[in-house]
């Protein structure tokens, strides 16, 4: 099978490609707060997605610099580790999972949530064609694969089979199986009886010809939210502005890519030139850009066309408590983590104050260079 996408081919995009800031730069903005940012890429291991909508797509067509800013990445191994980042100081922006994020909060790291991403739940239960798995009661007895037992497919399972009345410390067992040809050997092999991952991972699958039933997830997964922007709490009060300026060049990002998937791809080739691994952007351009479109597709509202989209970054209170809740079942967090405490919508009027129809012109007039 072939894979467009590596998590090697990535990293070293990420970690090669642009010098990383330093970060609580003396330098200062036109509207007083830094003007050097570096975010902190929590890497899937295959697939472009947040780093080509939101960093790529900014940086070329020049949204951060209409912002004032100089944006630079690091990596991450995964969210846990990306929240650390910013804690720590070595990255003053991330996009993590909503639930690392509430975990983060609950171990003492002063982290906030200032922005949403990912709003549809991305998580899907996968069977061979044909499979007599039909349901999660199927699944008593089963082997379900996961990406790592750190990831978010674990306790997604672990919700999925919970739900159909199941123990799933006794009635299944999980076990690592990766994402990609790694996962999709591991069925085709009868290693494992299902797979649990994301919309995207199942995409870069599907491109290498290989399609999976899925089992229907329970209405109890609508409204949890995934992937949401975080920094560090103190930024807050000493680089508002920045970071609000950073949302509104990342949404604008999101906007032109959601608008021109094929456009904000080989811009991902050009910021990223390692994604290629190599390879002629001719020949990946299709399944690359499918394999955005499916992240774009989390990331966006289920109806409407890109000219209707907005007040992005906006999550609810009732997502929030149903995302703690799912987090708390799931056995990230142990205790009901404040909210107020966690999340900061306080910059999300100004971080949607941009021109979306010149945005929407930039993407319909692309022309690669």
């Amino acid at each position: 099978m072939k894979f467009p996408l590596r998590a090697g081919a990535l990293a070293l995009a990420l970690t090669t490609t642009l010098a990383v800031s330093a970060c609580g730069s003396d330098s200062e903005g036109s509207s007083g707060g830094s003007n050097e940012l570096t975010f902190a890429v929590a890497s899937a291991v295959i697939g472009p997605k947040e780093e080509v909508a939101t960093y790529a797509v900014a940086e070329d067509q020049g949204f951060f610099a209409e912002e004032d800013l100089k944006v630079s990445t690091i990596n991450a191994d995964g969210s846990v580790a990306a929240l650390q980042a910013v804690a720590s100081g070595s990255a003053d922006i991330t996009a993590a999972d909503a639930g690392s994020i509430l975990a983060a909060r609950e171990k003492g790291l002063k982290i906030k949530a200032v922005g949403g991403l990912v709003q549809n739940w991305p998580w899907k239960m996968a069977v061979a064609k044909g499979s007599p798995i039909k349901s999660a009661a199927d699944l008593r007895g089963k082997k379900v694969g996961v990406i790592s037992l750190a990831s978010g497919s674990a306790p997604y399972a672990r919700a999925f089979v919970a739900q159909a009345g199941l123990d799933p410390a006794k009635d299944v067992e999980l076990l690592p199986v990766g994402v990609g040809a790694q996962a999709a050997a591991a069925m085709a092999d009868g290693k494992i009886d299902a797979l649990a991952l994301y919309g995207q991972a199942y995409q870069v699958i599907a491109n290498a010809g290989t399609t999976y039933d899925y089992l229907e997830n329970p209405d109890m997964f609508q409204g949890i939210r995934s992937i949401t922007f975080a920094v560090r709490e103190d930024s807050l009060a000493d680089d508002k502005d920045a970071v609000t300026r950073y949302l509104r060049a990342a949404y604008k990002g999101m906007l032109f890519s959601s608008a021109n998937p094929e456009a904000a791809m080989r811009i991902g080739y050009k910021v990223f030139p390692a994604i290629l691994a190599g390879k002629n952007g001719d020949d990946q351009i299709a399944a690359d850009t499918k394999t955005l479109q499916a992240w774009i597709d989390s990331a966006t509202p289920l109806t409407g066309e890109p000219d209707s989209f907005k007040d992005w970054g906006a999550i609810g209170e009732e997502e929030w408590t149903k995302t703690r809740a799912y987090t708390k079942g799931a056995g990230q967090i142990t205790s009901d983590v404040d909210i107020a405490g966690v999340w900061d919508a306080s910059l999300l009027t100004e971080a949607n104050a941009f021109d979306a129809a010149a945005v929407l012109t930039k993407a319909d007039g692309y022309t690669a260079g």
